[in-house]
């Protein structure tokens, strides 16, 4: 159980810094891999371990099981989890309702507080985390790393600006009053975060939640369960109360459908795929019989994201820019490069450059540090492969295009690249979100910004140029949500690029930014004229004195 004592938990901070982003850890120093090294294998001894639902603080069992595989090797079990059905939605909410009232009175020092004390502590156990990482999802160690050090980053980031939130203040004090503005929690949201960034971005929206003073319902994906269950027992040990975060994992539309549809869930945040956040957005549409407010959506729902290289652009640099956004984590990015847009007249020698660094890519086992590993599941096998094949029907296969067998049976598939494809075409199209580019060429900078906008999504793009008249079109005419000029399209730092999207990539709801948490509140203004109070308090003073 955890303790309702949040003060008691640890020491708090006598001193708040300004916010530094955390920094990456060097796995080329010695000591840094022999660590890395002794966490896979402490971790590697607890795979396999059950995990309970918790709610308003107590440990549940299910009839129903989620299995968590490691996808480098699908027979490895990293952790057993219970299954949440829909007939669980009623205790989670009632479980949440009931600890809506004291902790959304919480002083809001005290709620940044434990965001910190959580920080502290994953800091402390960072390369135990990177390990889960490793061993749940398949990242290398540096995209561990960077998966662990964005959590840190939105844990002090969201501390600190729900502090300033607390003393915001109207922009105008009117003659004779007191003015407030006060930013108040919204009640009971569902927290539905995605595989890919099992750490970062489902703690970044659950602390958002609460920091705030909201309570919450998380609803893990069934690829990466295990993670986000140590990453609930370490805000119990951080001094979480009962209630204010309850874990239900669940599987498929059951679970979570009946949260987003519950008449009490205030808000939804979620990430993942275009259609499962057009139905939450749907569904949360519909009023409910007994429902008195409009739910929110905060949705991230991916992107078809482009990098337009120019012919007066730093070659070397553009293709690893391209080749670190297309295949970082095998392209399982919402902000991966699957789209590369490239000047007519440096096309053939960019393709030939490309295909030559593609070749030199490595794929393997993450828990041996390889560039790229296995893709999340079966399913995600499955879908990469299928279009692969479409792809093979309309562009020229540059690199890759097969899959890698292992002893294990691990999910493995070369980093693939595809030539001379129209822009309209599917793997032009279609988030496919694996190791796949496309290859289109433009013939000048105004057909360049037109394919990069031609599709449904805006999330990221980037553009490779040394003209500033070029750069200073695409800051206006390259409709994405985050921009990135001579650098890769992933790899968006809390604090310096707020990330959300345009379009169907979802609300633009700018994660990690400084109007992040206003998702979370509701503003009440508050004007009082000034001696009022006192005045007829005076005046009934004298009244009862006569009597």
């Amino acid at each position: 159980m955890a303790t309702a004592d949040l003060t008691s938990a640890a020491p708090q901070r006598t001193t708040l810094t300004p916010f530094v982003n955390e920094p990456f850890i060097d796995f080329t120093v010695a000591e840094n891999k022999r660590a890395m090294e002794a966490a896979l294998a402490d971790v590697e001894s607890m795979l396999g371990r059950e995990y309970d639902l918790v709610i308003g603080g107590k440990r549940l069992k299910t009839d129903g099981k989620i299995i968590s595989t490691n996808p480098a090797r699908p027979a490895q079990v990293v952790g057993i989890h219970q299954r949440a059905e829909a007939d669980l939605a009623e205790t989670a909410m009632e479980a949440a309702l009931a600890a809506f009232p004291a902790w959304s009175r919480k002083p809001a020092a005290e709620r940044a507080a434990l965001l910190f004390r959580a920080a502290d502590l994953i800091r402390e156990r960072n390369f135990e985390f990177c390990a889960w990482l490793v061993f749940e999802v398949g990242k290398n160690w540096a995209e561990a790393d960077a998966d662990v050090g964005e959590t840190i980053d939105f844990l002090e980031f969201y501390g600190r600006e729900a502090l300033k939130l607390d003393a915001a203040k109207p922009p105008i004090q009117f003659p004779g009053e007191r003015n407030q503005l006060r930013y108040l929690p919204l009640g009971v949201g569902a927290v539905i975060p995605p595989w890919n960034f099992p750490f970062a971005i489902m703690a970044g929206m659950t602390a958002a939640a609460i920091v705030c003073g909201n309570t919450v319902i998380l609803k893990p994906s069934v690829d990466a369960p295990t993670i986000a269950a140590r990453f609930l027992s370490l805000l119990e040990e951080a001094g979480l109360p009962d209630g204010v975060v309850n874990l239900c994992q669940g599987e498929g539309s059951g679970f979570g459908s009946a949260i987003v549809a519950h008449p009490q869930t205030r808000f939804i945040a979620f990430t993942g795929s275009k259609a499962v956040g057009l139905e939450i957005h749907e569904s949360a549409a519909r009023p409910q019989p007994g429902q008195r407010f409009i739910k929110r959506t905060i949705l991230e729902m991916g992107g078809k994201d482009a990098i337009i290289v120019e012919g007066d652009a730093d070659l070397d640099a553009a293709i690893e820019g391209v080749v670190a956004s297309a295949f970082g984590f095998n392209g399982q990015k919402c902000s991966a490069c699957s789209r590369a847009i490239v000047d007519a007249n440096i096309y053939d020698t960019f393709c030939d450059r490309l295909q030559a660094r593609v070749e030199q890519l490595q794929t393997g086992d993450p828990v041996k540090n390889v560039y790229t590993g296995p893709v999340i599941s079966e399913k995600a096998f499955k879908k990469v492969l299928g279009y692969i094949e479409i792809g093979k029907t309309e562009g020229r296969l540059l690199a890759g295009g097969e899959t890698i067998k292992t002893p294990d049976s691990g999910y493995y598939i070369q980093p693939t690249v595809f030539a001379d494809l129209s822009p309209t075409s599917r793997i032009a199209q279609e988030e496919i979100f694996g190791p796949v580019l496309a290859v289109i060429k433009s013939g000048s900078f105004d057909e360049a910004l037109s394919i990069a906008n031609n599709t449904e999504y805006g999330l990221t793009g980037s553009v490779y140029s040394s003209s500033r008249e070029k750069l200073d079109r695409a800051r206006e005419e390259f409709h994405v949500g985050n921009l990135y000029f001579n650098r890769k399209s992933t790899g968006a730092m809390v604090g310096a690029h707020p990330f959300g999207g345009f379009n169907m990539s979802g609300t633009d709801s700018k994660a990690g930014g400084p109007d992040y948490l206003l998702l979370f509140t509701q503003a009440k203004s508050i004007g009082e004229k000034i001696g009022y109070a006192s005045e007829a308090a005076e005046k009934q003073a004298e009244q009862m004195g006569g009597l």
